[in-house]
């Protein structure tokens, strides 16, 4: 089941994150997040109501992803072009435990059923998020920058029409 995240639930996405961070790291990407990403945001995410967890019956979250709606500023340059600009949701900081198969998949429907205008953007080292994008109809609309962080912040923008 996906829910809103709560405050509660910190430890375990924290301890999520943790876990992505390695496999990003073992995996090819290790720049994209440094060791302070992304915890800083996840109690801002839960207070702005955007971060969602995918939990198990019990109630324990084994994935995460912020789902933010509306123009986000760092999209509002981008080298290449959005295909519309009609109203968008994005997804941001998503994150498992490796768990549970099919996370990607959920969050997309999930989100799609919010906003079916969707924007994504990943680190060109993190080969397995392009993947999951492309896999999922996303197409690449060109990079952006990410200035609202310190260190490598070019990405990838990755943009699916609903």
């Amino acid at each position: 089941m996906i829910r809103r995240a709560e405050k509660a639930d910190l430890p375990a996405l924290c301890e999520i994150a943790r876990l992505a961070r390695a496999y990003m790291a073992r995996t090819g990407n290790p720049n994209q997040w440094d060791s302070g990403y992304p915890d800083l945001y996840l109690e801002k995410d839960i207070g702005q109501g955007q971060l969602y967890v995918l939990a198990d019956e019990e109630g324990v979250p084994h994935a995460f992803f912020a789902y933010v709606l509306g123009p986000d500023p760092s999209y509002a340059n981008i080298d290449g072009a959005w295909f519309n600009d009609r109203p968008y949701g994005t997804i941001h900081r998503i994150a498992s435990d490796r768990t549970v198969k099919g996370v990607f998949a959920q969050c997309l429907d999930f989100c799609a059923d919010i906003c079916p205008n969707i924007r994504a953007d990943t680190h060109a080292d993190n080969q397995i998020m392009r993947h999951l994008l492309e896999k999922h109809g996303f197409l690449c609309c060109g990079t952006v920058n990410l200035d609202l962080r310190e260190g490598d912040t070019l990405r990838i923008a990755y943009q699916r029409e609903g």
